[in-house]
Formats: C-alpha cells, sequence, structure tokens
C-alpha cells in the first residue's frame, strides 16, 4: 500500500493504535513541544493535536518516535527499496545477480515523478504565515519555525523536476525583522544541494523560486533527509517508498507544487539578501544562535481542504530525528562503505549530536606481507570519510582496522571506544586538520562554520590495559582533582570554570608537568568538565559533553606533549578540555512553568495519563 496523503496515514495510525488524538486546546509556545518530548521519552504514539490556539489548523507530531511504528509506515515498501539503494550504489552486483534483482527497474520507473494537467484544484485553499501553527520549542527560541519541512529547488541550469532538491531546512515563520506574513526566514549549512542551486541562481543573476511542502505522504519527508547515492533524486525516491509516484504541477507563476502535500509556501530569494535568523533550539542540545541566512519573500500559501500540519521537536538526543536516523541507516547501510574502497562501516554518533563524532572501521591491507602495528591504510579511508558529502562536517572520527576484530561494533559505544583507546599510540596516531569547516549548529569552535578535526586512529594489538577502577590512593593534584571514572581508561575530572584561552592553556600545561610521573598507565583519556558526576552518570552524557563542547585543535592536550616535525602528540593520557567556553552557544533548558501543565495532563484524569 502507500498513503495518498497525511490524512490518510492519520487515520492508519490510529486504527492500529500507533496515534492519539489530544482534543483540548494546546498552546504551540512551549506546550507543544514539551508534551511531545515527554511522549517520544515514553515510545509513546504520534500525537494528533486537533486545537491549537491561534491556528485552524491541526498538527500531528512524532509519526516516526519509533523504529517500529516508522517500519509499519513503510511496512509494503521497506525491503523494496533497500535493494534499489542497494544496486544504486553498486550496479555491478545487479548485473551479477540478474533475476535477484530484476523488480528494481520497474520499481524505478514506476517511481518517477508525475506531472499532474489539473493540480490545480488539489491545493486551491490559501492562507497566510501567521495562520499557520505557530510552534516555539524551546524559550530562547526567535520565534516559530517549520520543522519537518520540504524544501524544493531547481537548477536554474537545468530546470525540472529531475535535477531538483529536496531538502529538510528549518525555517523561520516569524520574529526578528522578519514582515509579517510576507517574509520568512531560510535557514541551511554547508554542503547541502540548495546552496548549489542558489549559487547558478546568483551566477545568472536570477531570484532563486522555492516552494516549501509540508505534510503529504510520509514518504516525502523521509525523501527530504535521506542521503541518497548519487543519481538517485528525492522525488523518485519518494515515489519508491510511498509505492506511489511524486506528484506535481507548477502554478501561474512557475512554482512547483506537490499535488499530495498538505501546505506548499512559495517565495522567492535574491542574491545576498538576507536578515538574521535564530536563536533555534537544536539537535546538539543547544542553540544556533542569530547569524544572517537567505531571506524569503513568500508568494502564496497553498493548502488542501482540511489538512494537517505536520512538525518535530529538536534538542538534545534522542529525539524523533534519533529515530529517523535509526531508519535511514536501515535504508542504506551499506550504501557509503560501497562507495570508499576498503571501508567496512561508518556510524554519526547520535548521542553525541551526530556530526561532532564518527566511529568508522576500515581495512589495513597495504603491507599484508608484514606484521604491521601502525595504522595505514584506515589513514587514507579517514581522508576519503572527510572529503565525503556530510561526513565532511565531523570534527572527531574514531577508526578502527578491521583486521583486529571483525566483530567490532560501531554502535557499541563503550566497547568501540574500548578497543580504540586500548591500541593507539598517542605519539603517532592522532591525526589533525586545522582551521577548516565543522557543522554551522556547532559553537565550539572560533567562528561560524570554523573550526578543526582530528582523526584518532587504532591499528594492531593493544599497548595497554585500561583501568576498569581507580587504584586505591589514586589521587590528582590541584586543580584538578576531583576524577570520576566514565568508563573503562575514560577519567572525567572536574575543574574550575573555563576563564580564557590563555589562561586555561597554562594552567593545564603546569598540571601536565605536575602529573608526568605519576602512574597513569590505565588512563588513556582524561576530559576536563564542568560537573564530573554528570558527565561520568551515562556513555550518552560522557560522549555529548566531551566532543560537543570542544575544539580539537585548541582543547586537546597531553601529558608529556611533543611537537616533532610538525606532528603533535603524547607520550601519556590525552586530555580533552570539554568546559562551556565565554562562546559556547547556551544549552537547551526546558520552562519549568510548561513542564508543570504537563504534569497535569499526564496526572490521574488528564487527557496524557498513562501515556507521559
Amino acid at each position: 500500500m502507500g498513503y495518498t496523503s497525511l490524512a490518510e496515514c492519520v487515520s492508519d495510525l490510529e486504527r492500529h493504535k500507533h496515534l492519539i488524538r489530544i482534543r483540548q486546546e494546546v498552546d504551540p509556545y512551549l506546550e507543544m513541544a514539551a508534551i511531545h518530548m515527554r511522549v517520544y521519552d515514553a515510545q509513546g504514539p504520534a500525537l494528533l493535536f486537533e486545537n491549537i490556539k491561534g491556528s485552524p489548523f491541526p498538527a500531528v507530531s512524532n509519526l516516526f518516535g519509533t523504529l517500529e511504528r516508522s517500519r509499519f509506515m513503510f511496512r509494503d515498501t521497506l525491503d523494496k527499496i533497500k535493494v534499489l539503494v542497494d544496486v544504486k550504489s553498486d550496479p555491478v552486483r545487479a548485473l551479477k545477480k540478474p533475476l535477484r534483482y530484476a523488480h528494481v527497474a520497474s520499481t524505478a520507473l514506476s517511481a518517477l515523478p508525475w506531472k499532474k494537467k489539473s493540480g490545480a484544484p488539489i491545493l486551491h485553499n490559501t492562507t497566510r504565515i501567521s495562520h499557520l501553527p505557530q510552534i516555539v520549542n524551546w524559550p530562547m527560541d526567535g520565534g516559530p519555525f517549520v520543522t519537518m519541512p520540504q524544501v524544493y529547488t531547481e537548477d536554474a541550469t537545468k530546470p525540472g523536476v529531475m535535477h531538483a532538491n529536496l531538502g529538510m531546512y528549518r525555517i523561520q515563520l516569524a520574529g526578528n525583522d522578519y514582515m509579517t506574513d510576507t517574509e520568512v526566514g531560510l535557514h541551511y549549512q554547508l554542503h547541502r544541494g540548495i546552496g548549489v542551486h542558489q549559487t547558478k541562481a546568483n551566477a545568472l543573476g536570477r531570484p532563486l523560486k522555492v516552494s516549501i511542502f509540508v505534510g503529504g505522504p510520509p514518504s516525502h519527508a523521509l525523501s527530504a533527509v535521506m542521503p541518497l547515492p548519487e543519481g538517485l533524486s528525492e522525488l523518485t525516491f519518494a515515489g519508491a517508498l510511498g509505492n506511489r509516484r511524486f506528484r506535481y504541477f507548477y502554478d501561474d507563476e512557475g512554482f512547483c507544487i506537490s499535488a499530495d502535500a498538505d501546505f506548499v509556501i512559495t517565495g522567492t530569494v535574491y542574491p545576498q539578501e538576507n536578515k538574521p535568523e535564530g536563536p533555534f533550539g537544536d539537535h546538539l542540545g543547544y542553540y544556533s544562535l542569530i547569524h544572517p541566512f537567505p531571506l524569503m519573500h513568500v508568494h502564496k500559501v497553498y493548502h488542501r481542504p482540511n489538512p494537517i500540519w505536520s512538525f518535530t521537536v529538536v534538542g538534545r538526543p534522542p529525539q524523533e530525528d534519533t529515530s529517523f536516523g535509526a531508519l535511514i541507516h536501515e535504508i542504506t547501510g551499506s550504501a557509503i562503505p560501497q562507495e570508499i574502497n576498503g571501508l567496512h562501516a561508518v556510524h554519526a554518533v547520535d548521542a553525541a549530536g551526530v556530526h561532532p563524532l564518527l566511529f568508522a572501521v576500515g581495512s589495513e591491507r597495504y603491507t599484508p606481507y608484514l606484521k604491521t602495528d601502525r595504522p595505514q591504510e584506515i589513514l587514507t579511508i579517514a581522508n576519503q570519510i572527510l572529503g565525503k558529502n556530510q561526513l565532511s562536517l565531523a570534527k572527531y572520527l574514531f577508526i578502527a582496522a578491521y583486521e583486529d576484530d571483525p566483530q567490532l561494533n560501531i554502535h557499541d559505544i563503550p566497547g568501540f571506544l574500548k578497543h580504540i583507546f586500548e591500541r593507539m599510540d598517542f605519539s603517532r596516531d592522532l591525526h589533525f586538520h586545522t582551521r577548516t569547516t565543522i557543522d554551522t549548529l556547532d559553537y565550539s569552535g572560533d567562528g561560524l562554520n570554523a573550526g578543526s578535526k582530528v582523526v584518532f586512529a587504532a591499528a594492531g594489538g593493544a599497548k595497554r590495559t585500561l583501568w576498569s577502577e581507580l587504584p586505591g590512593g589514586f589521587e590528582l593534584p590541584r586543580p584538578f582533582a576531583a576524577g570520576k571514572l566514565a568508563l573503562p581508561g575514560i577519567l572525567a575530572v572536574e575543574a574550575p570554570s573555563y576563564a580564557d584561552d590563555a589562561t586555561e592553556t597554562e594552567r593545564i600545561e603546569t598540571w601536565c608537568w605536575e602529573i608526568e610521573n605519576q602512574d597513569l598507565s590505565g588512563i588513556a583519556l582524561m576530559v576536563l568538565c564542568d560537573d564530573a558526576a554528570f558527565t561520568a552518570a551515562g556513555v550518552n552524557n560522557l560522549v555529548w559533553i566531551a566532543f560537543t563542547r570542544s575544539n580539537p585543535s585548541h582543547d586537546i592536550h597531553g601529558v608529556g606533549s611533543f611537537i616533532q616535525h610538525k606532528h603533535w602528540g603524547c607520550r601519556g593520557p590525552l586530555i580533552i578540555d570539554a568546559r562551556k567556553k565565554p562562546h559556547h552557544a547556551p544549552e537547551l533548558i526546558k520552562d519549568p512553568d510548561v513542564e508543570k501543565r504537563v504534569d497535569a495532563l499526564g496526572a490521574a484524569g488528564g487527557p496524557l495519563h498513562g501515556i507521559i
């Protein structure tokens, strides 16, 4: 089966106990987001908010909140789609096994977008931006945002849907300096297809036409976030996944309209015309701050009869986009390794905010005639990973040699870190990329999109035994005296508040000199932090603190450090300074009054009793 609309999906989910309705009036300012987060944390159902203060339209969220529900929505097409992605990544495989892949060609052809000759009546209703649900997720957000959009643009040099881009880039609906109903903010980051389209439109001196689709079959939203193989378009993928061709038409002004969307916002972006956008509580667990981003002049806001607004809430993982990520990995798990020779697996660690931390496993085959005990081929693979699409936004890349443990699981965070830190030679196996690009949402660097990267490479046998408990009498000197083991060989060390770069560099170097002759043989990494108990309370806390609050070139130190022929290394344990810095963005904190209201909704007799 394939859903023809979001309403059909909602009805199907409700019929199978995957969705509940919230009929009482809810406030789009913080309250809807707070309810969503409570239900997501409980791994509860999708939510249909029927009565939203200030808007005539209902809204649905948490559609993708569990992997089970995502599989249910695509139960008739998921296996077929995995094969389609697999073949697109490695077409030679289809040639070798033609019978197994015989149905793929017909699937791809039947999924091609379909231009409707009479599409206008489907979305003949219009409304205003201010009448849409004005959903604000976090207290410091700059205004309401569209958090589940499908942003459509075309290549100005090759117009048409076959060279289009469909991406999920947040949209600020109001606030800051935006003119009510006529302007919205279009936020997109590095390595996004829309950036290529805007660059080409700018070169031709033309405004970029943008269509923002909201709602429609869930296959459309998922397609907008898929890292697809080269040559497989989002619209074709949406058709194949939804078992129904992507239907579209062009309005009188030449904007592409998704005939199955619930809402379509059309507008134009002119060269070098920006306005301040943000703040916005984002998926690293911090606010992305106010920066200039493209201004979109709104032309029209279409909607179908009885439409449903679709939204999600992002914040410190796990959130609904975590479940998105799990489904994406299930569909495309083998695609990227096939594109990089020697790569067996790669995983963006969700608990660390995705882009800050990657785990990878690669082959080590350069000198099979010699017993090797150092990274060689995996360093080449690491360079390819850091040059690959959105993987290039990674800040920390941990890569292990496949031959050392073919069963090593990149999704087992403690096990993978243990494997790496048992084998690394800190004097040799760290490789830095300085003054480069990092994720737009990451404020650990020294400017927007600016920071550094580091590769932690491990090959060969174990070089140390990591402590699972601190030896009796173990002490560290002040000012970093309070330590708590977070994982074997990883010590969370509580430190005074960060002052400034010069002061803290000198303080850490002095401290390293003081402990250089101390027995630290079972410690591989010390994480300087503001709260050691919180950092060591669980592996998710550890990786979130360590890798979202540090910039490798500035914040990695080491006991017995040295520079030799421009290579930095150390002879003792590594140190990551993961304290809050003055230039960091504030972390996301919930509004206590709103949380009390949500408590009441979940209490006995409340509409969400038994759900949250």
